[in-house]
C-alpha cells in the first residue's frame, strides 16, 4: 500500500492534508533502504501526553536557567517565553543543590543547562562549570547538556574540560536574520566560528536550525544547512518556528509541506549524521502532519511526539524506542539497542 493511502488510515490523522507530491517523493527515497530506527523522546521540560506514549518522570532529565527568565536580546520570535518552564538556578549553589536533590530522591539521569543571553548572544558560564565539574565526577553517570550561544575557542574548552557531554547552539544562515528577528549585531561567521570551536572538542555537537525563524518565511536555512555539512557535528536538531512565542502580527506558521521539504534536504545533505526533530513547532494538527513528515523523510529522533507519529513509524516500517531525556543526549551507536515495536502483530 503506498504511504498516502496507509495514512488515510490512521485515525489521528483523519483530518490532515498531506502533500501528494511530496509524499510520494519520501515513499521512493525510502525505497530500497534499510528503514532507520526512530527514537520518540519525552524529557521533562514540559508536561507531555500523547494517545500513544506516556510521559516521563517529574524530574527525570529537567532544564535549568541560569537567568531565570531574563534575556538581553529578547527575540522577536521567543519573547522569553522559552526559558519560562524551566528550573531558575541563578547561582552556582543553586544549581548544585538542586541537581544533588535530584538525583537523591528522583533518580535524576542528567540535565540541560540554559539561560538567557546578553545583547552579544553569549551566555556567561564560566562560573557555573566548575559545579559542572564537580557533578560530573560525584555521578559520572549524569548526562549534562548545554545550550552554548556564541562563543570562542577558549570557552568552548573550558565546557569539555569541566565534562559536559552535549553541547548545542543555533546556526542561522541570513544576516537579514541575526538583525532583524534576533536584535544582534554580529555576522553569520559567528555563528560558524563558534560551531567550528565547539567541534574542536570531543564534546557531542548538535547544532539546531529553526525552521521558518525569518518571520515565518524560509530564508537561511539552505545556508545553515552548507554549514552544518561542513562540521564533523554528531546531529543536527530542527524546529520549527511558534509564532505563539513571537510578538504578535510579526510572524507566519510555516506551511508543513515546506518544513516537510527541509526535512527532506537535510536528510540528504547529512546522510550519515543523526538529524532529529526539536522540541518546538507549532502544535495541533501541523504538529501531526510535521511529525509524519519527520518520518517520512527518514529524521532520526523526535521530542514530544504528535498524536499519531508511533503509528506513521509503524505503518512505514520503522522500529522505534522512548528516551526520557532531551532528544540531543542519547547519541552515539547504542541507539536503537531497546527498539521496541509496540504494534507488532
Amino acid at each position: 500500500m503506498a504511504w498516502l493511502d496507509a495514512l488515510a488510515g490512521i485515525e489521528d490523522l483523519e483530518d490532515a492534508e498531506f502533500d501528494a507530491s511530496l509524499v510520494h517523493d519520501l515513499e521512493l527515497r525510502a525505497t530500497g533502504k534499510e528503514p532507520r530506527p526512530i527514537r520518540f523522546s519525552t524529557p521533562t521540560f514540559k508536561e507531555y501526553s500523547s494517545t500513544e506514549l506516556k510521559g516521563c518522570g517529574k524530574n527525570s532529565f529537567p532544564a535549568f536557567s541560569i537567568t531565570a527568565g531574563a534575556c538581553g536580546l529578547n527575540c522577536d520570535h521567543c519573547q522569553k517565553k522559552i526559558l519560562e518552564p524551566m528550573i531558575p538556578a541563578t547561582h552556582p549553589a543553586m544549581l548544585d543543590e538542586k541537581v544533588r536533590h535530584l538525583v537523591e530522591t528522583e533518580g535524576l539521569n542528567g540535565f540541560l543547562l540554559s539561560g538567557g543571553s546578553n545583547k552579544r548572544n553569549e551566555i556567561p558560564y564560566g562560573r557555573y562549570l566548575p559545579v559542572v565539574e564537580k557533578l560530573k565526577k560525584d555521578f559520572p553517570d549524569l548526562r549534562i547538556a548545554i545550550h552554548s550561544a556564541l562563543l570562542d575557542e577558549r570557552r568552548a574548552k573550558a565546557m569539555e574540560s569541566a565534562g559536559v557531554d552535549t553541547v548545542m547552539m543555533d546556526v542561522i544562515g541570513a544576516a537579514e536574520t541575526i538583525k532583524e528577528v534576533y536584535n544582534l549585531d554580529r555576522p553569520v561567521d559567528d555563528f560558524e566560528e563558534t560551531l567550528a570551536a565547539l567541534c574542536s572538542t570531543s564534546m557531542e555537537v548538535t547544532p539546531h536550525i529553526v525552521i521558518g525563524l525569518h518571520y515565518g518565511q524560509i530564508l537561511g536555512e539552505a545556508n545553515a544547512l552548507d554549514i552544518v555539512s561542513r562540521y564533523p557535528v554528531t546531529a543536527l536538531v530542527l524546529v520549527v518556528i511558534m509564532p505563539f512565542y513571537a510578538k504578535p502580527g510579526t510572524f507566519v506558521t510555516p506551511d508543513t509541506t515546506d518544513v516537510g521539504r527541509m526535512f527532506a534536504e537535510a536528510r540528504a545533505r547529512l546522510p550519515d549524521k543523526q538529524v532529529l526533530l526539536g522540541c518546538a513547532r507549532p502544535p495541533g494538527m501541523h504538529k501531526r502532519v510535521t511529525d509524519a513528515y519527520a518520518i517520512m523523510a527518514g529524521l532520526d529522533g523526535i521530542a514530544f511526539p504528535a498524536d499519531g507519529a508511533v503509528s506513521v513509524a509503524h505503518t512505514i516500517g520503522r522500529p522505534f524506542e522512548q528516551a526520557h531525556s532531551c532528544c540531543s543526549i542519547k547519541l552515539g551507536s547504542d541507539f536503537g539497542a531497546k527498539v521496541e515495536r509496540s504494534f507488532a502483530a
